[in-house]
């Protein structure tokens, strides 16, 4: 056999030069990205992202609750044009799915809140900016350019932003940040209800998290193992809560005292005649409270248990689907979140009666594994899973897979 020949058999891949690109294609799913991210990340602040409430109990109900159903496919159906494209909440997205509000989220990477809101913007998703979110309100804005609601076709020429928001014991802190979100073209407003009682999270407490991070002898332990984590955010801007900037020094053992025990419909009710947007619940886990968040106002709610870091052994959100739906009718918007691991739950949550999803430690992941091209990966992954799973169930668009149930 001849050189050139055996060369030819051969053919060895060119290297990967770039540490990043190299590490993120060797992740094929959510929990490859899980599993470098644990990697490169100090075990405090990966847990932050990792845990759940107490026993974490709910933690792994939710993502059990997706796994629980099997698919009874279709065959022989054209679906070499399968369209994942989903409308909700006046727009128009490639894929049912938003990105949920994460708090804190320059620990996971510098990058944070706005290397995720540019990662959602290429996908044309929409993002969701936390109350507790390190990087400012009209930051986010101006770096990203919020676009317009575009009912009728696909987003461009920005990234469809929500802002979410706890309702907070300072109720005018709550109009301003509100205001603050309307003038910065925000066009949706997510409020929060399942988190004016801070959960207990064991494994920060054990981990003694501090926000923003301090020198300590665990610290400076931690260093020797991470050194590039570490690098990366002494090169980087201080941590802090930067939509409190101008108010008194928020902590993150602080922030239970923030949040407003005494809530009550009413709130909602005068949040809905400050805010020019839609609105959407995220919390209710019931018909009940699904209804009568309609009834204050709402376009829509997001059946969430906060991830299972708040109140644990809750009801899986993935369970409340189709009796929420039943309550409030076909024309609310419903969007689930909490244990979406994979492309396919988002189907299971559309066959459901879900109108879409929204991931959180899923595109975080990703954030820890490689930064902005982390949470690209992530949404590809899921883009990927999700046409894959339509196309060998047979359905060709989300409108099928909703009617199919």
């Amino acid at each position: 056999m001849r050189a050139s020949e055996i060369r030819q058999l051969i053919r060895m891949k060119p290297v990967e030069r770039d540490a990043t690109r190299r590490r993120l294609s060797a992740c094929h799913d959510i929990a490859d990205l899980r599993a470098t991210g644990r990697r490169l990340t100090p075990r405090p602040v990966f847990d932050y992202v990792d845990g759940g409430a107490d026993e974490e109990l709910s933690l792994a109900a939710n993502a059990a609750a997706f796994r629980r159903w099997r698919f009874r496919p279709r065959t022989l159906v054209n679906v070499s044009e399968a369209d994942t494209s989903a409308a909700f909440l006046g727009s128009v997205a490639p894929l049912p799915l938003a990105l949920a509000p994460t708090g804190y989220t320059r620990m996971m990477h510098p990058g944070g809140e706005i290397a995720a809101a540019r990662a959602a913007a290429r996908h044309g998703l929409p993002y969701t900016l936390s109350t507790m979110a390190t990087t400012a309100i009209e930051d986010l804005a101006a770096a990203v350019s919020p676009r317009p609601a575009s009912p009728g076709r696909p987003p461009g020429g920005g990234t469809d932003l929500w802002f979410q928001l706890y309702i907070l014991r300072d109720g005018g802190l709550n109009k301003e940040l509100v205001d603050r979100a309307a003038a910065a073209k925000y066009r949706v407003l997510v409020v929060t209800v399942d988190c004016f009682v801070t959960g207990h999270r064991t494994r920060d407490r054990r981990n003694g998290l501090v926000i923003p991070p301090a020198l300590t002898a665990r610290t400076l332990a931690d260093i020797a193992g991470k050194p590039g984590y570490w690098v990366r955010m002494l090169r980087s801007d201080p941590i802090g809560f930067a939509n409190f900037a101008g108010h008194s020094a928020v902590t993150i053992e602080g922030t239970g005292a923030l949040f407003n025990p005494a809530i009550t419909w009413d709130d909602i009710a005068d949040l809905r005649s400050r805010w020019p947007g839609r609105l959407i619940i995220k919390g209710p886990l019931g018909p009940a409270d699904a209804a009568r968040a309609v009834s204050a106002g709402a376009d829509g709610v997001q059946l969430s248990n906060h991830g299972g870091r708040q109140l644990d052994r809750t009801v899986p959100p993935a369970d409340t689907i189709a009796p929420v739906r039943e309550a409030v009718g076909p024309d609310v918007t419903v969007i689930v979140d909490s244990g979406i691991r994979h492309g396919s739950d988002i189907a299971v949550a559309l066959a459901l009666g879900a109108d879409g999803c929204a991931v959180g430690r899923a595109y975080l992941y990703g954030l820890m594994a490689g930064g902005e091209a982390g949470v690209d990966k992530a949404l590809d992954i899921l883009a990927g899973q999700f046409k894959r799973t339509m196309q060998l169930l047979g359905v060709r668009a989300v409108a099928e897979l909703r009617s199919a149930g």
